[in-house]
């Protein structure tokens, strides 16, 4: 069942004119109500990269084949592939 558009919430009014010249910005707030707004993971020192490898069909549904976490098995295959010491486990 979709939400009537034109019904409005009562408990999220539209944004008016007033509410828009009280509003402030996030980095405006006290660092205390900033850190508990902040939500998530913290940040890897060493983030993954997403990119676009060209892999043989079969190649790749091998991988597949193994399970969910195929993915991480290429990873650590390339990893292992290194010299030591060039890319350590993070």
């Amino acid at each position: 069942m979709k939400p009537e558009p034109t019904a409005l919430d009562e408990e999220a009014p539209e944004w008016s004119d007033d509410l828009n010249a009280r509003a402030v910005r996030f980095d405006q707030l006290p660092a205390g109500l900033q850190a508990k707004l902040k939500v998530g993971r913290p940040r890897s020192a060493d983030p993954k990269k997403i990119v676009t490898l060209r892999l043989r069909t079969s190649l790749f549904e091998a991988y597949q084949a193994q399970g969910a976490d195929w993915r991480a098995r290429m990873e650590q295959v390339l990893a292992d592939g290194l010299p030591s010491g060039f890319a350590e486990d993070k």
